[in-house]
């Protein structure tokens, strides 16, 4: 089963969405996370900090899993993402690559209306988010 690792960037209750270039052989021009496959011998928090360098020039101080999502359309090969909250970082996010065409700051709530979601599942992860910012999370 393939690994994925996302970063959800928070700051002020809103998060950091990227939109998936149209190149994208799954889910072009859908709103989701940076992120990446994780490698054999690799650990999650390791590829969060590499893809996040490599893809929008930031790198994680402040991190916590808030979720794993199993991707429904992958059945023939199966892939989790492993979904966590960057509450602090170095680096002012930028992209860096050719994965994303656009970066954008949304509300939670504004987020969790989008039509566009590369994964619907997303939705249950800003509802938590949104209930928790009370707790601290989504504070930089």
């Amino acid at each position: 089963m393939r690994q994925i690792v996302n970063g959800l960037m928070l700051k002020g209750g809103e998060m950091l969405l990227a939109r998936r270039s149209s190149a994208r052989s799954t889910y072009p021009e859908c709103w989701s996370f940076p992120g990446g496959h994780v490698g054999t011998g690799e650990s999650q928090e390791d590829v969060l900090t590499r893809e996040l360098g490599q893809e929008i020039g930031v790198s994680p101080v402040e991190s916590c899993l808030v979720a794993a999502i199993r991707d429904p359309d992958t059945a023939s090969d199966p892939a989790t993402y492993h979904l966590y909250a960057i509450m602090r970082w170095k680096g002012r996010p930028v992209i860096q690559d050719d994965e994303h065409s656009e970066l954008r700051w949304f509300a939670l709530a504004e987020a969790d209306k989008l039509a566009n979601l590369a994964l619907p599942e997303y939705r249950s992860v800003f509802l938590a988010l949104l209930q928790s910012e009370s707790h601290g999370i989504g504070s930089v």
